[in-house]
């Protein structure tokens, strides 16, 4: 762990990287955290082991000031992890890799009007931000299918109902746009600067997790229907970009997870496990977790030595057993398992650092990323979209 004492605010800002001199970190994200820690009002800046170098800022950081800097949060104000349990009969993977719907294909009030995903939405939409309703997204955006594998805690693991070989839906998503167009307003206007009126920018803030949280529970509501499954409510819901108001200052989280007395889900990869933890981390560490394996590659390196070392069905059937559903070739290999860091290693970090203690792994069944544009139906839709000049 790299570390300096944790200091008043008064006295310049710290910065800890909690990861093992034996951990992948990036010695650009490293810096970016100095960067950060350089800003006016910064307290502390607390980098995950999942840290990696992000556009101007860290991802896998909890940044705690005095100021509240929009761009520390970024433009998916939001996203996060949820996971739902599901009971389904016979978890065939290559037969429920096909019954997976186009979650390209937003959910409409009026033509989708009687959808049952609909039951998943509990008063209005937040900020009636409508488009992209039930729409999952790319870049490391999933919703998956997966088991529970070991069971590490079967005390914790109880509590939440899971027992090994269960069934969950694990949902990665965000704001689908509207965190997006919050934060074009600000940068437009102020750069990479501070928010001139932080409980402005606050109550936009909140629309965007809240409609992060709701648009989890549509997906997760669309694929359990289109599994056969009654739809249910997730034990597990944690948003990993967003600011928090915490004694009285303000704690930008960018891909890192709330870890005070929370259950995370931090994501592995396609084709190795996830880990539910108990998170349980103190000031230090900004009162976070990491919220996945995180990246080691750029996007632009793990196409070029994606397409030289993998095919592309050996990346849809990966080393677990499972099956990714994605029709984009590009995004395939953008998000193979090696493009990430080793997720036994984060979690291996989090536990010597005594920020979590892990309570389950869950295996991956079927991981959808994008419509399989190889079968008739999503084919016909996104044939559909082209012609009428859509994504």
């Amino acid at each position: 762990m790299s570390t300096h004492p944790f200091q008043p605010d008064s006295a310049p800002a710290t910065v800890t990287v909690f990861a093992s001199p034996t951990s992948w970190i990036e010695s650009a994200a490293v810096a970016q955290c100095h960067q950060v820690a350089a800003l006016d009002g910064m307290i502390h800046v607390a980098g995950m082991p999942d840290l990696h170098p992000g556009k101007g800022a860290p991802i896998g950081a909890a940044m705690a000031s005095t100021v509240l800097y929009p761009f520390l949060v970024g433009s998916d104000i939001g996203c996060g992890i949820a996971v739902f349990p599901i009971a389904l009969r016979r978890p065939v993977p290559e037969r429920l890799a096909t019954r997976f719907p186009d979650l390209d294909r937003a959910l409409d009030p009026e033509q989708d009007a009687d959808d049952p995903a609909w039951a998943a939405l509990t008063g209005d939409v937040p900020a009636g931000h409508v488009d992209g309703l039930g729409t999952v997204g790319r870049g490391n955006h999933f919703v998956e299918l997966a088991r529970i594998g070991t069971v590490l805690d079967p005390e914790h693991a109880n509590r939440l109902g899971l027992d090994g070989g269960d069934l969950v839906l694990i949902v990665h998503s965000g704001s689908r746009g509207l965190g997006e167009r919050i934060l074009r307003a600000h940068t437009e206007v102020h750069g990479a600067g501070p928010s001139p009126d932080p409980a402005a920018y606050l109550a936009r803030h909140d629309d965007a997790v809240r409609w992060g949280s709701l648009n989890r529970r549509l997906l997760a509501a669309r694929v359990a229907h289109a599994l056969g499954a009654e739809p249910t409510e997730p034990i597990v819901d944690q948003c990993h970009n967003l600011v928090e108001v915490r004694d009285g200052r303000y704690l930008h989280r960018k891909g890192a997870a709330p870890g005070d007395g929370r259950d995370v889900l931090i994501a592995g990869t396609r084709g190795t496990p996830s880990y539910l933890v108990a998170a349980h981390a103190g000031p230090e560490a900004n009162h976070s977790v990491a919220h996945g394996a995180g990246r080691k590659m750029s996007r632009a390196d793990a196409l070029r030595r994606g397409r030289a070392k993998h095919t592309v069905e050996e990346l849809r059937r990966t080393r677990a057993g499972s099956l990714v559903v994605c029709g984009d070739r590009q995004l395939l290999f953008e998000e193979a398992p090696s493009a990430y860091k080793r997720i036994e290693q984060v979690i291996a970090d989090l536990v010597d650092h005594d920020l979590a203690t892990p309570v389950a792994t869950t295996v991956p069944v079927v991981t959808y990323k994008t419509p399989d544009v190889g079968s008739a139906p999503h084919a016909g839709r996104r044939n559909e979209r082209r012609r009428r000049g859509r994504p």
